[in-house]
């Protein structure tokens, strides 16, 4: 079985340069890759729901920032059940929210359940080891060592620290390391240069991983999106 990820930091749904609103043209490209999962970072408010619309019927949340004309936060998008639901708070100071949003997924014609992770890490490098450490006590506490799992998102990590923990506690892969063997440039999406946006999995072949960055999509968010094809194995 293979299942389309597609991975997306939408910047609250405002393009870049411009503080023009790309989150209708946001809905028509990720419907167009009729994707199976997005993991979304940087979502506000009730846009999760607008963007999933009749494609995605199930759908989690998770709040990460709260402020005087609305909250934003991570969300899961996703064409198969969700079951179970939780938000970590990652969140270092009070000026800079991040969090770490949990969701499991019961495949069709699978008996284990499919662990989606979507994360938004914070701009210092002290911050992201600390949020990194809570993770990984998360992962250990909450996760089988035997459970499929997909752990995506904006990492901010372009020192490429994340990588080390995640795989010698959980044997978890990157899929564009794996594939081309390095990290994808995602940041700033009209010249990538910095490799922030990563999807870790465990429990599953990679089949393909490529960037999004043929417009419109590069014109969508400050980031490019990750469009990663995976084999349940």
């Amino acid at each position: 079985m293979n299942l389309d990820i597609v991975c997306f930091n939408i910047h609250k749904g405002v393009g870049w340069g411009v503080h023009k609103s790309t989150i209708h043209r946001i809905k028509h490209q990720i419907h167009e890759s009729h994707a199976d999962i997005i993991l979304l970072q940087e979502v506000r408010g009730a846009q999760f729901e607008f963007l999933a619309s009749e494609l995605w019927p199930h759908f989690s949340y998770g709040r990460n920032a709260v402020y005087q004309k609305g909250h934003h936060g991570n969300a899961i998008l996703s064409k198969y059940p969700i079951i179970y639901s939780d938000n970590i708070d990652l969140s270092m100071t009070r000026y800079e929210r991040r969090g770490l949003l949990h969701s499991m997924v019961q495949l069709p014609g699978h008996h284990r359940v499919l662990h989606l992770l979507c994360v938004h890490l914070g701009l210092l490098a002290k911050d992201r080891r600390k949020q990194l450490d809570i993770i990984v006590r998360y992962l250990e506490n909450n996760i089988s060592s035997s459970d499929p799992l997909i752990l995506g998102g904006d990492f901010n990590d372009w020192r490429g620290y994340a990588t080390k923990p995640l795989i010698n506690h959980f044997g978890l892969q990157e899929a564009f390391k794996l594939c081309k063997n390095k990290y994808a440039k995602t940041y700033p999406a009209w010249a990538p240069v910095l490799q922030l946006d990563r999807v870790y999995f465990r429990g599953f072949s990679v089949v393909s991983a490529n960037r999004m960055t043929k417009s419109p999509w590069r014109n969508l968010s400050d980031h490019i999106a990750l469009n990663v094809l995976l084999n349940i194995e």
